[in-house]
């Protein structure tokens, strides 16, 4: 683990790291710090955050225990978690979705952005007592200030800036978020980004060796080397908010505007039309680019006063207006329309002789369609309600918890005539036990239902992103997972560290197996259920070698690992991560750090039907981090990434033998918070 996220800083305020007692609110109903929690946790926020900000959430992420990214160029990637990701994983704005089409295809780009994030909670597993079913493989809650929870600690305002620029692709980004007191308690908050970004550049050939052999180009044509074609991006968006802050809580509501437009790196089409051309021909070189605009809207309060046997109230509701063309050489090839709204009640117990609990009302409405070339799922509705409630018992060095959620999920297509209905349970319960000199042991149960989603079930289209011909099943019926989590924890003193062992039991594990048949000249893949295992570990320490004063120079490593297969043929699913491990070291004092890392990911030999193994790569990362000013909250940052311009191809994404990741990256940013 980077010794940014594992030990907290002592020196210079713009530090603002997150260390093993961070406080981690999207695990645990009541809040509870990353020691106590019987999952795995990673925070990322301050100066982490800014120099692990990348143009994707996806890409921001990877490089964190247990997370992988689906890769599918610069401008889309959403991250995996334990070789887990689409609609099992949650991205969250505040506790609420992100509205959008991006579990429907690896080349949608979820409608959310952290440049103006103030934190990035990740929990690895389960999630599902307080997000529901589709939370089983974790969460990525992005918290932000769109709403003002707490006035200034001037009084008046405060805010943060950022830019940066990088040297692959001329990447610029500036963002700014400001919140200011208008009168008492009444606050006013705007924030907003812009980046561009041009066609990045690759270590080499785009395309694999093993694609290059497999594939070879016709006579003529010449092998795409170095710069990555179509993809470039611009996005931007901008919020405005109001919100009273009072003795007893807060209430506000924001508006977002997002835009995104991108490129796709390469050629998802080349059917030949009446004429002789191919669709590419006939799109011109712009090749296929995602434009993206996204309204929404949130509403969130809180009340801090105790009332009947609870001392705290949360409320959450957001709705959005969600539209994504794909262009075709500047036309619009297939167009995805969203409406999607979410809301959530949660009240925290008054503690009572080492009880507490909290309990909450979920509801969920999305209403998807999809219009035109690439209509690979009909129109279709999905409405969800959960109920839960997660208790805590502590007694001397003991913690106990257990947790139950009854979910409801209603899913029809008119065009089909077909509807629906699914009812899950899920429960949990975990005992952590407190030793010695810092040390904690704790075990984690489960067991989980998830109902398929409208993708599963009604598909029936091509699927250009994926390569496939999707076919659903609207007998689908609901995957069961049980699982175990196991945890042995060391906080305080010189060295630290976090394990995390996990094994899941999946019943009916839904998932695309190629049939071997062919239409419209993809391979079929058709939704399907098995039964299915998973089972890994992940490791992060810290050893601190030496202090003086404000100067310390530490070592710092992480391993991860996730094994998956079918349980009765032993059959490898497809794109699980491999094997990696990082080993980093870091030099702090109170006007610089520095910190150097190398990660080494082992090539994936165990792959699934019609997939092809990934090599091995080492991506060399460093940055310097300069605090010019005493007690201010600036830094400069230079950051470098895959410095020894390795071929880094991720075993998780579509695209892994038709284009790289970016070559060799360096990064200028200045931060300021005030």
């Amino acid at each position: 683990m980077a010794n940014a996220q594992m030990a907290t800083d002592q020196g210079h305020p713009g530090h603002d790291r997150g260390g093993i007692e961070e406080i981690v609110v999207s695990a645990h109903p009541g809040g509870r710090s990353r020691f106590e929690i019987l999952q795995g946790t990673s925070v990322l926020a301050g100066e982490e955050l800014a120099r692990t900000l990348r143009s994707t959430i996806g890409d921001s992420l990877d490089g964190l225990p247990g997370l992988s990214q689906t890769s599918f160029g610069q401008g889309a990637s959403r991250p995996i978690i334990r070789g887990l990701g689409g609609d099992r994983l949650r991205i969250l704005i505040n506790d609420l979705g992100t509205f959008d089409a991006s579990t429907t295809s690896p080349d949608h780009a979820p409608a959310v952005d952290l440049a103006t994030a103030r934190k990035v909670e990740v929990i690895r597993g389960p999630a599902t007592l307080m997000y529901g079913a589709n939370a089983i493989a974790g969460v990525v809650n992005v918290i932000d200030d769109r709403v003002p929870r707490a006035l200034p600690e001037n009084g008046r305002v405060d805010g943060q800036f950022r830019t940066s620029y990088g040297t692959n692709g001329d990447e610029v980004l500036n963002s700014g978020a400001l919140n200011a007191n208008i009168i008492g308690g009444l606050m006013a908050h705007v924030d907003g980004f812009y980046r561009d970004a041009g066609d990045f550049k690759a270590p080499g050939f785009l395309r694999s060796d093993r694609e290059r052999a497999a594939n070879p180009l016709a006579s003529g044509e010449s092998e795409p080397f170095g710069r990555a074609e179509n993809s470039d991006l611009e996005n931007w968006g901008i919020t405005g908010g109001l919100s009273y802050v009072g003795r007893h809580g807060f209430l506000g509501a924001s508006v977002t505007r997002l835009d995104n437009n991108y490129g796709i790196p390469v050629e998802l089409e080349e059917e030949e039309e009446e004429g002789g051309s191919t669709d590419s021909e006939a799109g011109g070189e712009e090749g296929v680019r995602i434009d993206i605009e996204q309204t929404r809207y949130d509403l969130i309060g809180e009340w801090t006063s105790d009332f009947l046997v609870f001392d705290q109230a949360r409320f959450r509701f957001g709705y959005a207006d969600y539209d994504q063309a794909e262009l075709e050489g500047g036309e619009i090839g297939t167009l995805f329309l969203n409406d999607e709204w979410e809301g959530r009640i949660d009240l925290d117990q008054i503690a009572h002789e080492g009880w507490t609990g909290t309990s909450g009302l979920h509801l969920r409405s999305r209403d998807f369609e999809a219009i035109g070339a690439e209509a690979f799922v009909p129109p279709n509705e999905t409405f969800q309600w959960g109920l839960y409630s997660f208790q805590s018992y502590e007694i001397g060095p003991w913690h106990f918890d257990a947790g139950a959620r009854l979910d409801r999920q209603d899913v029809q297509s008119d065009n089909l005539g077909v509807e629906r209905n699914f009812t899950g349970i899920s429960l949990s319960a975990g005992a952590s036990y407190a030793l010695r000199d810092g040390y904690l042991i704790g075990i984690n149960s489960f067991r989980t239902e998830r109902a398929p989603n409208a993708d599963e079930l009604f598909s029936n289209g091509p699927h250009l992103a994926t390569f496939t011909f999707e076919l659903g099943d609207v007998d689908l019926g609901e995957e069961t997972v049980k699982g175990l989590e196991l945890n042995l924890k060391k906080a305080g003193g010189p060295f630290e560290f976090l394990i995390n062992g996990f094994y899941y039991d999946y019943s009916d594990f839904i998932f695309e197996r190629f049939t071997g048949e062919e239409e419209d000249g993809l391979p079929v893949a058709q939704f399907t259920a098995t039964n299915a295992r998973f089972y890994g570990l992940e490791l992060e320490a810290d050893y601190e070698l030496w202090r003086a004063g404000e100067q310390a120079f530490s070592i710092n490593a992480q391993l991860d690992f996730v094994n998956a297969k079918e349980t009765a043929s032993d059959t490898p699913l497809s794109r699980i991560p491999p094997l990696s491990f990082t080993l980093g070291s870091d030099y702090e004092s109170h006007y610089f750090d520095v910190h150097i890392a190398a990660e080494y990911a082992a090539s994936q030999k165990d792959i699934g039907e019609f997939e092809l193994p990934t090599d091995d790569y080492v991506n060399l990362t460093a940055s310097l981090v300069v605090h010019p000013f005493e007690e201010r909250d600036i830094s400069l940052i230079i950051e470098g990434r895959n410095l020894a311009d390795s071929d880094i191809r991720f075993h998780t994404s579509f695209l892994k033998d038709l284009v790289p990741a970016p070559g060799r990256t360096v990064r200028f940013i200045l931060r300021a918070g005030f």
